[in-house]
């Protein structure tokens, strides 16, 4: 779900920080996003450790916690791993492939097989297939 890595510069008291980057998909709008965090990790006087996400220099709530849509404010909102809305975006504006035309596939067939006589085919009927679990009156 995340991208972890150390980092060595620490600021501000914080006794470390990690880089982690998610990928946000509204449910309400469908509109995605991605957005990297640093978590600082800090203790208070009393010995509490608590940790502030920054992004883009700014603190921000987690985005853990109630996540809202950046286009339509809605808090129905998938976090997933970094990474799926840059794909899913590449994959939208990329080459489209066409799938082949639905219909039965015919298998080739062999020359010695199309030389023999084409055999009866057989029709089965609902019966025929119900035949073995019919009960016969004693």
């Amino acid at each position: 779900m995340s991208e972890i890595a150390g980092r060595t510069g620490l600021r501000a008291g914080a006794s470390a920080v990690v880089d982690e980057s998610y990928s946000f998909a509204c449910m309400r709008c469908g509109h995605g996003w991605e957005q990297s965090f640093e978590i600082e990790h800090h203790t208070d006087a009393t010995g509490h450790v608590f940790v502030l996400y920054v992004a883009d220099g700014k603190v921000v709530p987690s985005p853990l916690s109630r996540p809202a849509c950046r286009n339509c404010d809605g808090h129905v909102v998938r976090i997933l791993r970094p990474g799926r809305v840059a794909s899913a975006r590449d994959a939208a504006h990329g080459s489209h492939r066409v799938p082949p035309p639905a219909g039965p596939v015919e298998a080739p067939v062999p020359q010695a097989a199309a030389a023999r006589a084409p055999r009866a085919q057989h029709h089965w009927h609902l019966s025929d297939l119900l035949h073995p679990f019919q009960r016969k009156a004693s």
